[in-house]
């Protein structure tokens, strides 16, 4: 047996391990999401933290179809010939997390490198027919990295979602083996962009470890993160989520995690999570309320030594 094929058969530590989704509000948020016929990131990438999620309301949509037209060497969703444009998705998706009584909706979505704008425009529907319905209700965008789509983040922006997470998912080195369809720099220049066309907007980005990296590399991209000034940071394990995927080259420790999240946040990130299950849609109501009290205080401090 290969070291390769001994990597992929290994057991997940205990502190992996999660239990099969079984609550009521578990089957009632599935049951809403077959109706309203919308994707989730949560089924689509076989995500670990379902059950947890699902059984608390929160949910992440993904828009834009289910097949992606990028093949990254992490990721469970389907890669081939995009799905054709619904263009009532966007009030379904209201009606669905306005049913749902969410306080906080992360809407997420496939690469679209087919669609002319890369599917910011639907992006910026479905947060205006949210608002229209929920006024209250937050709103998380997690988009792709529009490469090579002129003023898709504009679009986007000038919807004004309450977080733009964008994520780098692994350090630089790694990017032709495990990303091969994105550029780490241009996904940087994207978080930077954001800011620069509306400093309120909290920015957000998500790295996974386990894949081969270094210490030295992961401290390396918060430092890039912190010069494209974005706000939070997520870490979590890499899972292989079949065998054709990108095998798990090791572990990372809880301890290994709370040493990440410390040297985060003395590099200024105004909230960090960092966790083996952590994944950049995890809990994120909660995260969004630590944000903006993170940002209060802040503000706080600054007109304090003024």
């Amino acid at each position: 047996m290969t070291a390769t094929e001994t990597k992929r058969l290994s057991p997940k530590p205990a502190w992996l391990r999660v239990k099969a989704p079984t609550s009521p509000e578990y089957q009632r948020t599935r049951s809403l999401i077959r109706r309203q016929r919308l994707n989730t990131v949560f089924e689509e990438s076989a995500c670990p933290n379902i059950g947890e999620c699902w059984a608390k309301g929160h949910a992440t949509v993904m828009i834009l179809g289910s097949v992606c037209t990028r093949a990254c060497a992490f990721c469970n969703i389907a890669t081939g010939k995009p799905d054709r444009l619904d263009p009532h998705e966007p009030e379904r998706l209201a009606e669905a997390v306005t049913a749902l009584g969410l306080e906080h909706v992360v809407v997420t979505s496939v690469d679209r490198d087919d669609l002319e704008d890369g599917g910011a425009g639907h992006f910026a529907r479905s947060i205006e027919e949210i608002r229209k319905r929920a006024p209250a209700m937050t709103i998380e965008v997690l988009t792709p990295d529009f490469r090579r789509k002129d003023g898709a983040v504009e679009t986007v922006v000038a919807a004004r979602p309450d977080v733009y997470n964008h994520n780098l998912e692994t350090v630089p080195r790694l990017y032709p083996s495990i990303r091969p369809g994105a550029r780490y720099f241009a996904s940087l220049q994207l978080l930077a962009r954001v800011k620069t066309l509306d400093p309120s907007i909290f920015t957000k980005s998500g790295m996974m470890v386990g894949l081969g990296e270094s210490r030295e590399e992961v401290h390396q991209v918060m430092d890039d993160l912190r010069a494209a000034d974005v706000d939070f940071l997520t870490i979590g394990q890499y899972l292989q989520p079949t065998p054709k995927h990108a095998p798990v080259d090791r572990f990372v420790t809880p301890d290994e995690f709370e040493a990440y999240a410390a040297m985060a946040a003395g590099k200024g990130f105004l909230l960090v999570s960092a966790s083996p299950l952590t994944h950049s849609s995890y809990f994120a109501g909660d995260d969004f309320r630590r944000l903006r009290t993170a940002r209060a205080a802040q503000l706080a401090d600054a007109a304090a030594a003024s």
